[in-house]
C-alpha cells in the first residue's frame, strides 16, 4: 500500500529544523588556530601553488574528484512539469542526498534560471574547474538532447541527463535478461514504444546499440505512430520512423514480442496482451500508475515477463540502480566523459549481477526466502548492497578500454575493498527493516493514542503500509485530537479499555491472566480490574492473537511498561532475562548495543545469557555478529572484579555457542583498531573483523554510549529493542520523535513476521 502524501508532513520534512536536506560538512580538523592555518591563510597557499603548477594536482588537494554538480532549469520537474528553478530546487537536493546515500558522492545542486540552450551550456562550461562531474536533471525535450551533446563536446568531465539514460540504462539491462530467459534474439524480437520523450528515445538508441532492429522498432508519441509520413518530425524521431503501415497501438501490438512503456497509465488493455507473441515481455514504466496494472497483465498472459516503476511489483525500473555506481566508476578513473561503452558496461553488470546468488540481506528487505535469477528476477533490486561493488568497476574499466580514463585502477580486488567500506555492506539495514516490514504488515497496539507524536507515528505507518494500526484511548479524546492536528483516522480501530463496551472483553482477557497470575500476586478481583489499564489490555490483545505486536512506554517509565509485558506475554521458552538493545546507525554500518535498557549490574552468567540475546537478534537480520565485551581494560590488563567478570562472561558465552565471533574483556577504542590489535593482542577473535555488536558491562556504560552516539555524534537510532519477549513488545524511550516510533514499529513488525509465522492481516 502506497503512503498517501500529506501536505503539512512534507512541508515540516524540508522545513523544521535545518532548513532543506543537505548541508556541507568540513572533512579536516578544525579546531585550533594551528588547523585553521593549515585549512586557510597561510597553509593554503601550498595546494594552491601546486595546483598552479599542474593543474591535475586540483584532484589531490580539493574535493573535485569526489564532487558532483546537480544541474536543472526546472522546466520538467517529476510529473509537474516546468515550474521554474526554485520550485525544483527540493527535488535537486534530494537527487543530491541519493548519490550520497548510494556511492558516497557529494553533490552541490545547481539550478539555473535560463531556458536558452547557449546561456545554460555556457554558464555550466564556466563551473567546469568545480565539478568531477554533471548530472543533468529535469530539462525539458528537446532542449535536454541540445544541452547534453554540446556539454559532452565542449567539457573535458563526465555528464549524463540521468532523465534520458538512466531509465535506457535499467530497462537495457532487464531487456538482455528477460530475452535470455524466453531464448529470443533481440536483433529479431519486434518492439513497441508507447511515448518518444527524453527517457524514451534514449532507451530505443541504446536497445539499438546493444543489437535490436531499428526495423523492427515501432514508437507512439501523443499524436500517434512515429512513420515517415508524419511532418514535422525533428532529427531524433526521424531516425526511428517506421516505414510500418500500423497507426494504432493495439495494433501494433498484435504479435509483438517486446512492449515498452514510457507514457501514461491505463492505456494498454488485458486484451493488447493477449494479442502479442508467446513470453510476451511487457515494461510498463509510467508512473505512478503503469501503462497497464501489474496483475491485470499477469492475469491476462501467466507467461508474461514485466516490469515496471512501481516498488511494490517484482523487476522495478528504477535509476537508482544506475546513476550513483556510473559517477562513482567514472569520477574514480576520471574519465572525459560518459560514453556508450560505458553505459553499456553498466548495462552488462546489471545483467550478470540479477544472475548471482543473492545475498540474505537482500532477501530480508523483500521478505523473500531466495531470490533467484527468473522472470519475477531479472535485475537487481535497489537495496542490494553488491551494486556499488559491481556497477562501479564494469564502467571504470569501460572507461579505460575506451581510452577516456585518466586515471587507470591497476589493482581491481584493492579497489573493489575501497568502495565496500566506502558505506559498510550492511550500510543499507534501516532501508531494508522498513522494506520488510512493508511486505506483511502486521496488527500493532499503541497503548498510548492519546499522545499527538503517537497518533501522527500510527497515521505514518498506516499509510506507508507498514502496520495496521490499533489505538487505545478514550475514542473521543482520541479523535478530537486528530481533527485538531489534520491526522486522518479513516477506518483505524480504537478501543477504550474503560469503556462499557469492552466490559465483556476486559472480563475475559482478567479470566485468563488471573490463571497466569493467581499464584504470583494477584486475586481474581485485582486481574478483571487491571484489564483497565491500557498497558495490560494491549499486552492481552497481543497474547490472545488480537494484535501482532504492542508500542508503548513514550510517557511512562521502563519499568511500568515493561512489567505487564512480562506479567501478561512473558519470556521466550530459553530465554532467563530480557534484555535491551539499541541499533545505531553508523557509516561503517550498523552498531547493535546491549544491555541498554534493563539489567542494572548483570552477573558474569546474566553477561553472558544478555550476549547470547544480541547475537541472536543480529543474526534475524541476516548479519553475522562481531562482539566486542567492553570494559576498561583489555585482555587481562587490569585485575579487578569488574574487568574479570567481562572475561569469565565471554568464557562462558563461547562454551554456549563456540561459533560465535566474540572476545573481551576489550577497551572500546581498541576494539576498532585493527592496527593496535595486529601488534598488541594478535590472538584476539576479533583480529581481521569489523566488530559490529558491543555489550557493555553494565546498564549505566550501556545507556550512556548509545545517548552520546545518537544526541552528540548525531547517529540514527532505532530502540530500545526488548530481546526476550515470547511475543513482540517494544518500549519507546521517554520523549521519543515520531520518527523514532515509526523506526520501532518497524522492528516490531519485523519481530512479529520472525515470531508469529502465520501472516496475519
Amino acid at each position: 500500500m502506497a503512503r498517501k502524501q500529506n501536505k503539512q508532513d512534507a512541508l515540516d520534512y524540508h522545513a523544521l529544523g535545518r532548513p532543506g536536506k543537505i548541508e556541507v560538512i568540513p572533512t579536516k580538523n578544525t579546531k585550533t588556530q594551528w588547523d585553521l592555518s593549515l585549512a586557510y591563510s597561510p597553509g593554503v597557499a601550498e595546494p594552491c601553488k601546486e595546483i598552479a603548477k599542474d593543474v591535475e594536482n586540483v584532484y589531490k588537494y580539493t574535493a573535485k574528484g569526489n564532487l558532483v554538480a546537480v544541474i536543472s532549469n526546472g522546466t520538467a520537474v517529476l510529473g509537474l512539469g516546468d515550474i521554474g528553478p526554485e520550485a525544483g530546487k527540493p527535488v535537486m537536493e534530494g537527487k543530491a542526498v541519493l548519490f550520497k546515500i548510494f556511492a558516497d558522492i557529494d553533490v552541490f545542486d545547481i539550478e539555473l534560471n535560463t531556458k536558452n540552450v547557449d546561456e545554460f551550456v555556457q554558464v555550466v562550461k564556466a563551473m567546469e574547474p568545480t565539478f568531477g562531474g554533471i548530472n543533468l536533471e529535469d530539462i525539458k525535450s528537446p532542449e535536454c538532447f541540445a544541452i547534453e551533446e554540446r556539454l559532452k563536446k565542449e567539457l573535458r568531465i563526465p555528464i549524463m541527463h540521468d532523465d534520458q539514460h538512466g531509465t535506457a540504462i535499467i530497462s537495457s539491462a532487464a531487456l538482455l535478461n528477460a530475452l535470455e530467459l524466453v531464448k529470443k534474439d533481440i536483433d529479431k524480437v519486434n518492439i513497441v514504444i508507447n511515448g518518444a520523450g527524453a527517457a524514451a528515445m534514449a532507451c530505443v538508441k541504446l536497445y539499438v546499440s546493444l543489437g535490436a532492429n531499428k526495423e523492427n522498432i515501432i514508437m507512439f508519441d501523443k499524436d500517434g505512430v512515429i512513420n515517415t509520413t508524419r511532418p514535422n518530425l525533428s532529427d531524433m524521431h526521424k531516425q526511428f520512423a517506421t516505414t510500418s503501415t500500423v497507426t494504432e497501438l493495439a495494433e501494433a501490438l498484435k504479435g509483438a514480442d517486446v512492449f515498452v512503456g514510457l507514457s501514461v497509465g491505463n492505456v494498454v488493455t488485458p486484451n493488447m496482451i493477449k494479442s502479442m507473441a508467446d513470453n510476451p515481455i511487457v515494461f510498463a514504466m509510467a508512473n505512478p500508475d503503469p501503462e497497464i496494472a501489474y496483475d491485470l497483465a499477469v492475469a491476462s498472459r501467466p507467461d508474461v515477463i514485466m516490469c515496471t516503476g512501481r516498488s511494490d511489483h517484482p523487476n522495478q525500473v528504477n535509476n537508482v540502480l544506475g546513476f550513483p555506481y556510473i559517477f562513482r566508476g567514472a569520477l574514480d578513473v576520471r574519465a572525459t566523459q560518459i560514453n556508450e561503452e560505458m553505459k553499456l558496461a553498466a548495462v552488462h553488470a546489471l545483467a550478470e549481477l540479477a544472475k548471482e546468488s543473492v545475498p540474505d540481506i537482500v532477501n530480508l528487505a523483500y521478505n523473500e526466502r531466495n531470490l533467484f535469477f527468473g522472470p519475477r528476477y531479472i535485475i537487481p533490486k535497489p537495496l542490494d548492497p553488491r551494486l556499488l561493488s559491481h556497477v562501479a568497476p564494469a564502467v571504470a574499466k569501460a572507461a579505460m578500454d575506451s581510452g577516456v580514463a585518466q586515471q587507470p585502477i591497476t589493482d581491481w580486488d584493492a579497489y573493489v575493498e575501497v568502495l565496500n567500506k566506502r558505506l559498510g555492506l550492511d550500510n543499507q539495514l534501516f532501508r531494508v527493516i522498513g522494506t520488510k516490514a512493508r511486505q506483511d504488515p502486521r496488527k500493532v497496539v499503541f497503548a498510548e493514542a492519546d499522545n499527538l507524536k503517537v497518533l501522527k507515528a500510527s497515521q505514518v505507518v498506516r499509510e506507508e503500509g507498514i502496520a495496521y494500526p490499533i489505538l487505545l484511548g478514550n475514542e473521543l479524546r482520541i479523535r478530537n485530537l486528530a481533527a485538531e492536528n489534520g491526522i486522518e483516522l479513516d477506518d483505524t480501530v480504537i478501543i477504550d479499555p474503560k469503556s462499557d463496551e469492552m466490559s465483556e472483553k476486559r472480563h475475559h482477557f482478567g479470566e485468563l491472566f488471573f490463571k497466569k497470575r493467581q499464584r504470583k500476586g494477584f486475586n481474581q478481583y485485582e486481574a478483571k480490574k487491571v484489564m483497565r489499564e491500557r498497558n495490560y489490555f494491549g499486552c492481552m490483545l497481543v497474547e490472545t492473537g488480537e494484535a501482532d505486536a504492542l508500542i508503548s512506554g513514550l510517557t511512562r517509565n521502563y519499568p511500568d511498561t515493561i512489567r505487564p509485558a512480562l506479567h501478561v506475554i512473558g519470556m521466550e521458552p530459553n530465554a532467563k532475562r530480557v534484555a535491551g538493545m539499541y541499533i545505531i546507525n553508523t557509516k561503517r554500518g550498523p552498531l547493535f548495543l546491549g544491555d541498554t535498557t534493563v539489567n542494572f549490574n548483570p552477573t558474569a552468567e546474566e553477561l553472558a545469557e544478555i550476549t547470547l540475546l544480541v547475537a541472536n537478534e543480529v543474526r534475524q537480520f541476516n548479519i553475522t555478529p562481531r562482539i566486542a565485551m567492553l570494559s576498561y581494560s583489555s585482555f587481562g590488563s587490569s585485575g579487578t572484579a569488574e574487568a574479570q567478570l567481562v572475561a569469565k562472561a565471554r568464557d562462558i558465552v563461547k562454551q554456549k555457542d563456540p561459533t560465535l565471533i566474540v572476545d573481551g574483556e576489550i577497551q572500546a577504542a581498541m576494539a576498532f583498531n585493527q592496527e593496535i590489535l595486529k601488534d598488541s593482542y594478535p590472538f584476539s577473535e576479533l583480529l581481521g573483523q569489523e566488530v559490529n555488536t558491543l555489550i557493555f558491562p553494565n546498564l549505566a556504560a550501556g545507556n550512556i554510549a548509545y545517548n552520546l552516539l545518537q544526541e552528540v555524534a548525531g547517529f540514527d537510532a532505532i530502540g530500545p529493542v526488548l530481546l526476550g519477549m515470547k511475543k513482540p513488545v517494544h518500549i519507546l524511550q521517554l520523549g521519543s520523535t515520531v520518527r523514532s516510533i515509526v523506526n520501532m514499529v518497524n522492528i516490531a513488525v519485523v519481530d512479529a513476521q520472525h515470531k508469529c509465522c502465520d501472516g496475519k492481516k
